[in-house]
């Protein structure tokens, strides 16, 4: 028999936002969350926000979400550093949710020797600090990447990401990083032990197939693809696992959320 849902997951964009804009049900259904009292918490890949940063994005669409029920692969790749290696040291390359997220859990950020290359998501990608990384790697360094995301959306079309970049750095070293954000079912987990939930009991929401349904169904959870992003209807039927349910978008799911 399935278990009542007592926990939700939720991708961000392209289920709750796309380009800065509220995707029509996104408000009423996180405020039908917070009515509930059920635990919630609202997914990213992107490592650039910290979460007051993406709180505050939200809030501008009109979309109401507390700071502490936003999760990153920042968040996430943080909290995985920091149980491999306390209080480590790390080369970062990315922007201020990731060089934060390292520095709130202890970590130590240097060019000199450190454990482990990070590589996260930046606006301005720098072919020096590619450089840099790379020499680091191959003197030892070991090679984490938040996300396997090859690009990103702008409004004038693709931008390269974290996965492209990744992709430079192990053609020219010969070492592939350790991924941690989706479709790493460490993400989903590392999101259920952040609001003490359990898989048989958690639904996760996502518009894209091979990263929000695949991590979502390797960490046990029940999923819903919402047809508002990345996944057309038609292309669902290509892939050789299918989420529990498809809805046309956010606004359809609101009614499962029970109080």
């Amino acid at each position: 028999m399935t278990k009542p849902i007592e926990s939700w997951l939720t991708d961000m964009d392209g289920v709750l936002v796309h380009e800065e804009k509220a995707i029509p049900g996104a408000p009423e259904f996180i405020e039908r969350l917070k009515q509930s009292g059920r635990k919630f918490l609202v997914l990213t890949n992107n490592s650039i926000f910290t979460p007051r940063d993406l709180c505050a994005r939200l809030r501008r669409a009109g979309i109401d979400v507390p700071e502490e029920a936003i999760w990153t692969s920042a968040l996430a790749t943080a909290k995985f550093l920091s149980e491999q290696r306390p209080e480590g040291t790390a080369y970062v390359i990315g922007e201020a949710g990731m060089t934060t997220a390292l520095h709130n859990v202890g970590y130590v950020m240097t060019s000199q020797d450190p454990e482990y290359v990070v590589l996260g998501e930046t606006r301005t990608y720098s072919f020096e600090a590619i450089t840099r990384a790379i020499q680091l790697i191959e003197n030892g360094a070991r090679f984490i990447a938040t996300n396997p995301d090859a690009t990103g959306p702008s409004p004038q079309g693709s931008l390269p990401a974290t996965g492209s970049v990744a992709a430079l750095i192990t053609k020219a070293t010969g070492v592939d990083p350790y991924f941690v954000g989706k479709p790493n079912p460490l993400m989903m987990r590392s999101a259920l032990n952040q609001i003490e939930a359990h898989s048989e009991t958690t639904v996760m929401i996502g518009d894209r197939m091979d990263t929000d349904v695949l991590s979502g169904l390797e960490a046990g959870l029940r999923t819903i693809l919402v047809l508002t992003g990345s996944t057309a209807a038609g292309a669902v039927e290509r892939f050789p696992f299918r989420p529990t349910h498809v809805f046309d978008s956010i606004a359809d799911v609101t009614p499962l959320v029970e109080g």
